[in-house]
């Protein structure tokens, strides 16, 4: 009984303690680890989404681009951070594929980290090319595919652009090679530069490059045309069924960070979100805004990881 008593208080206790956290929380900047080089999709989100949480929070958020190793660095230097809600990270669904594709990794993504919240769900890529490749469209692309060796960059193995390359070369019987970088600015820096001649970059990087006229855009991966380019056309209007999302954008802390302070967190950032201009610009660039609780997000978190190990499983990724 007295056992079960000291339990109960000492519960209690951590409870208030987590309580006082939040209520005092945050009380200096906040550093967000965003485990890629800048100029890549997560990167640009980032800096749009958490401009607007610094509004909702009353805090400053320092973004720190540690890329390398598809976004293992960053996240390992999450994991080992003081878990007080100062260090956390936001990064893509390739957080989720890596346990499927490298043989040994530094840290559990699971057990290692608790899940704030999805920042927003990517409806699919861009695809582009070199503006010298003579290519406008999906059925030119797949020509050029069979007469010339190709090959497309992505912002690493296993991520999303990967899957939607592999999925093209399997569904349109091509085999364009994957050369991967390390993070979506150097990979759509290599396409426009002309050391490869495809890429798939999501909407945010992809559209202000075919634009400014560095590279050509001549699909979307989704389901659906892009809203900010409703002129180029899916690639499943061309290749029945094809059809590749973009995967998610998370928030993640260390594990032993306090559930209230990811809640305030959590809140913070489903408000930006709901802003007219940060909505807006997710929805113009592919991506569907979120925002969910923690518990939510675990969830999903943990389903998503087993489901992109089949997914990498399928696509003939072998571990690294």
């Amino acid at each position: 009984m007295q056992r079960s008593i000291s339990i109960m208080l000492g519960l209690l206790a951590l409870s208030l303690a987590g309580h006082c956290i939040a209520q005092q929380y945050p009380n200096r900047p906040i550093r967000l680890i965003v485990p890629f080089p800048a100029g890549g999709n997560v990167d640009v989100f980032s800096r749009v989404l958490f401009k607007q949480v610094e509004t909702e929070l009353g805090a400053t958020f320092v973004i720190d681009n540690r890329g390398g190793a598809n976004g293992i660095v960053g996240a390992d230097t999450v994991k080992n951070a003081n878990p007080d809600g100062y260090t956390i990270m936001n990064t893509s669904f390739g957080f989720a594929v890596n346990p499927a594709i490298m043989k040994k990794m530094p840290f559990d993504v699971v057990r290692d980290f608790l899940p704030v919240t999805n920042v927003a769900t990517g409806l699919g890529y861009l695809v582009v090319v070199n503006p010298k490749l003579p290519v406008k469209n999906t059925a030119e692309l797949i020509e050029a595919a069979k007469k010339q060796p190709l090959r497309y960059s992505t912002a690493g193995v296993g991520n999303g652009q990967h899957l939607a390359g592999a999925l093209l070369n399997t569904m349109a019987k091509i085999d364009m090679l994957h050369v991967p970088y390390k993070g979506g600015g150097p990979a759509v820096a290599a396409v426009a530069g002309g050391e490869v001649q495809v890429h798939f970059p999501a909407g945010s990087v992809g559209v202000p490059q075919h634009k400014a006229g560095r590279v050509r855009a001549i699909a979307f991966t989704g389901a659906k045309r892009l809203a900010s380019l409703p002129e180029i056309p899916t690639v499943g209007e061309t290749v029945n069924g094809y059809v590749a999302d973009a995967g998610w954008h998370g928030v993640f802390g260390p594990a032993k960070m306090p559930m209230p302070v990811a809640r305030k967190l959590q809140q913070a950032i489903h408000k930006a979100l709901q802003e007219p201009k940060i909505h807006a610009h997710f929805i113009d660039n592919g991506y569907e805004p979120n925002g969910d609780p923690p518990e939510v997000w675990a969830k999903q978190f943990r389903a998503d990881v087993k489901r992109f190990a089949d997914i990498a499983k399928a696509a003939g990724i072998e571990p690294q």
